[in-house]
C-alpha cells in the first residue's frame, strides 16, 4: 500500500485557519526531528482551494555566508511559481539581504518557512534575528502571506522567540507544538500496512513511538511486506526485520540517523549519561552518579548534565512516584524519553559497531537480545500512555482523573523494595487500580503475582497507602497478549487482564 498522510487532524485544522484568514501570521513550531513539522505544513498548504506559492530553507548550522548561500538557492528552486520581480537570488550576500527578501516574499502573499530555526541562537547567526525583526515589524497586519519557523531544541527556540531580551519577543502569532503520532493513528497505520499481532506493536513503538518519518521509511524498505526474502532477520519478528533493514542493510536509512540527530548538539557528559540510562533505565539519580564515575572516573556531579538534558533537550524524562512532591528528587528516577534514541544506545548502536568485524547474523543476534530487554522497559511506559489517551477519549476499562504513575520506595534493606508498576486513580469514583506489566503472558506467573501482589499490601500499609483506605482497589495485568485461556485462568483469581488487542478495539472503534 503506498504511503499517505496520517493523523494530525487538530493540527492540519488549526493550520487551515491560520492560513485561510487572510492575515499575515509569524507561527512557531516546535517538535523533535522528523516528528513531521513540515509535512504537517504542505499538507495545508495542498489542501488549499488556491495553491500557495511558499519557500522553504534548512538552516544550516554554519556561519552568514553559507546561511545566506542555501537560501539563495531555496529561492532558485522556488522561481518556476514566480519570484517577485524585484527579487534576484544572485545578489543576496548577507543577513540584511536575506531578511529584506523574506520582507518582499511575504508581501508578495508568499509563505516562507525556516526549519532548525533554532541554529539562530548561535552567536555567529545571532544577528539575523534583529534583522528579521525589523521586516516582521513592517509586516505586522498586512493583509497576507507569512512566516513558519520551526524547531528541535526546546530551550533555543524559547529564547529566541520568549526571551523579553530576545528581538523577536512578542512577535509570535501563532504557536504549535507538535507531538508524536497518538496510538489512534498508529493504529490505522498498522491496520492499513497489514501488522496485526500485538508483538510488533510493541516492537515498533519501542523503536519508533510514534515519528511518522521511521515509519514511512519501514514502508519504503518493504518491511511491512510479509515476505521479504532480502533481509535475514526472523520473518515472524517485524521489530528486527525492521532494524535490520533500516540500519543494517547497504541502503540503511537511518544508520547515520542518532548520530546527525543527537550526537552534533551533545558533547561529553550528556552522553555518557544517556549511555548509561539507556542500559539500566529506569534508575535513581545515585544509581546514575555511581555509574557515571565508575565508568569515567570523573567524580564531579552529574546534576547540572543531567537538568540539560530534561530542560534543555527534553530527552530524558524524570519520574515520581504517586504522592511524591513534584520538586523532590530523592525518589526521583530517570528514563530516556525518546524510545528512538533509546533503542539505538541500548541495542542497535552495539549490533551496528558489532557487524563491522562479525558476520551479521551474529549482529543481529546481539541486537534481537538487547532489543528483547528494551521492549521490557518501554513496556510500562506504552501501557502508561495508552491508558492516559483511551481516558482521554472516554473509551477502555478506567476513567483516570490524574496522570499515571507507579510507586517505589528506597528501602536501604534491598528486600523490603516495594515496586508497582502502575498506580492509576479516579478520585471521582474513589478508585485506584495497580498493575503489572509484562512483555509475555507467561511471565505473569505464580510467583511474579504473589510478588505483585505482596507489593501492593505492602504500599497499603504505608502512608500513602492509606490513603486509598475506602476506596475500591482493582488489581490488572497488562501483557501484549492474553490467550482466551491464560485470561480467564487469571480472572478467577481476582485479576484483570488488559492486553494490546484491548486498546486497539477501544481507541479505533
Amino acid at each position: 500500500m503506498s504511503w499517505k498522510f496520517y493523523g494530525r487532524s487538530d493540527e492540519l485544522d488549526s493550520m487551515h485557519r491560520l492560513l485561510s484568514r487572510q492575515r499575515w501570521f509569524f507561527c512557531a513550531i516546535s517538535g523533535r526531528r522528523r516528528i513531521g513539522k513540515t509535512s504537517l505544513i504542505r499538507e495545508a498548504l495542498q489542501a488549499l482551494p488556491q495553491a500557495a506559492k511558499a519557500v522553504y530553507l534548512q538552516v544550516p548550522d554554519s556561519d552568514e555566508r553559507d546561511v545566506v548561500a542555501v537560501f539563495a538557492d531555496a529561492l532558485k528552486a522556488a522561481s518556476p511559481m514566480g519570484l517577485p520581480a524585484t527579487l534576484h537570488p544572485d545578489s543576496l550576500r548577507r543577513f540584511s539581504d536575506m531578511a529584506k527578501a523574506i520582507g518582499t516574499l511575504c508581501h508578495a502573499g508568499w509563505v516562507v518557512i525556516l526549519d532548525e530555526f533554532q541554529y539562530f541562537n548561535r552567536k555567529s547567526l545571532s544577528a539575523f534575528t534583529s534583522l528579521l525583526q525589523a521586516e516582521v515589524d513592517q509586516l505586522t497586519g498586512s493583509a497576507c502571506g507569512g512566516i513558519f519557523v520551526l524547531g528541535s531544541i526546546h530551550t533555543e527556540m524559547t529564547a529566541l522567540l520568549e526571551d523579553r531580551s530576545s528581538p523577536l519577543y512578542a512577535r509570535v502569532t501563532d504557536r504549535m507544538a507538535l507531538d508524536h503520532w497518538d496510538f489512534h493513528t498508529l493504529f490505522q497505520v498498522f491496520d492499513d500496512h497489514g501488522v496485526t499481532e500485538p508483538e510488533d506493536w510493541l516492537s515498533l513503538w519501542g523503536l519508533f513511538e510514534g515519528v511518522p518519518k521511521f515509519y514511512r521509511d519501514c514502508a519504503n524498505q518493504g518491511v511491512f511486506v510479509p515476505i521479504n526474502p532480502g533481509l535475514s532477520a526472523p520473518m515472524d519478528n517485524l521489530g528486527m526485520r525492521a532494524a535490520e533493514a533500516l540500519f543494517f542493510s547497504t541502503s540503511a536509512p537511518l544508520a547515520e540517523e542518532a548520530g546527525t540527530w543527537f550526537m552534533r548538539e551533545l558533547r561529553g557528559a550528556s552522553v555518557s549519561i544517556l549511555r548509561l540510562l539507556a542500559q539500566q533505565q529506569p534508575c535513581a539519580h545515585q544509581q546514575l552518579s555511581d555509574a557515571y564515575q565508575q565508568s569515567t572516573g570523573d567524580d564531579k556531579p552529574i546534576a547540572n548534565y543531567l537538568n540539560t538534558l530534561i530542560d534543555r533537550y527534553r530527552l530524558v524524562e524524570r519520574q515520581q512516584p504517586v504522592f511524591a512532591k513534584a520538586s523532590g528528587s530523592r525518589q526521583a528516577r530517570y528514563q530516556i524519553s525518546d524510545n528512538f534514541l533509546a533503542a539505538w544506545l541500548a541495542a542497535i548502536e552495539p549490533g551496528v559497531q558489532a557487524a563491522r568485524v562479525q558476520p551479521l547474523s551474529r549482529a543481529l543476534d546481539i541486537t534481537a537480545h538487547k532489543l528483547a530487554t528494551h521492549e521490557g522497559h518501554v513496556f510500562e511506559r506504552m501501557i502508561r500512555k495508552l491508558m492516559a489517551e483511551a481516558s482521554r477519549r472516554a473509551v477502555g476499562d478506567f476513567a483516570l482523573t490524574d496522570m499515571v504513575t507507579g510507586y517505589w520506595n528506597r528501602p536501604h534493606d534491598a528486600s523490603r523494595l516495594v515496586e508497582i508498576d502502575i498506580v492509576a486513580l479516579n478520585e471521582t469514583e474513589q478508585t485506584v487500580r495497580f498493575g503489572s506489566c509484562k512483555r509475555s503472558e507467561t511471565k505473569h506467573d505464580r510467583a511474579s503475582l504473589a510478588k505483585t501482589h505482596q507489593h501492593i499490601q505492602d504500599f497499603l500499609s504505608t502512608s500513602n497507602g492509606k490513603r486509598f483506605k475506602g476506596w475500591k482497589q482493582e488489581r490488572a495485568l497488562y501483557a501484549p497478549r492474553f490467550t482466551d485461556l491464560q485470561r480467564t485462568a487469571l480472572q478467577q483469581q481476582g485479576w484483570i487482564c488488559v492486553d494490546l488487542r484491548d486498546f486497539r478495539t477501544w481507541l479505533v472503534h
